[in-house]
């Protein structure tokens, strides 16, 4: 009997339920599948790569520490990996805008260094900055296919970080219509960047 070929999700399904029993080669596996696809979200989001490179990180301490949470109903392993990249880099956001409206309010930034920007450091390679990029890319064109309906609705929820509630308020829009206009746009791009990534 020849063996069928599992499945992305099963595969990640099989890597979750190991992290969970504190697996860390299984870990490593979901970081390798995945990591390009959670950094373009989160560096979407946060545009700074060190800031991306710090939130990964935080995405995946959350997926050890959280693995057994995961909710097959809920949507694939990808996307609930994606979704908490997503929300950390949102979170990071807010925290940093708070930050930086407490610092105007106190008068910060008496020296010299202070207000210079700071250099961006990076120990990444060419080569994956290329492959960041071609994901990054890959994600773009997937997103620049759906319909302008679905996309604005995706691209402000994910990269704006508005919830559904938000959404129907500001594009006037039932609920429902909301939920089942992103959850086809990301079925549709689900479907493009596997074939990608």
């Amino acid at each position: 009997m020849v063996p069928v070929a599992s499945t992305s999700i099963d595969v990640d399904l099989g890597l979750l339920g190991r992290i969970a029993a504190r697996d860390e080669a299984a870990l490593a596996d979901l970081y390798d599948r995945h990591s390009r696809l959670a950094y373009s979200v989160i560096m979407r989001i946060l545009r700074c790569p060190s800031d991306a490179e710090e939130v990964l990180q935080e995405t995946f301490v959350r997926v050890w520490s959280r693995a057994e949470t995961y909710d097959p109903r809920l949507g694939s392993p990808a996307a609930w990996l994606t979704r908490i990249g997503r929300n950390r880099a949102i979170d990071r956001l807010r925290a940093k805008h708070v930050r930086s409206d407490i610092s105007v309010e106190q008068g910060a930034g008496g020296d010299g260094d202070a207000a210079r920007p700071r250099e961006p450091e990076t120990r990444e390679t060419p080569e994956v900055v290329l492959q960041r990029n071609a994901t990054a890319g890959a994600l773009g064109v997937a997103l620049a296919a759906l319909p302008t309906t679905q996309r604005e609705l995706i691209e402000a929820a994910f990269f704006e970080g508005y919830t559904h509630h938000e959404l129907s308020a500001r594009f006037g829009l039932p609920l429902g219509t909301v939920k089942t206009r992103i959850r086809t746009g990301l079925t549709a791009m689900r479907g493009r960047l596997e074939q990608v990534v």
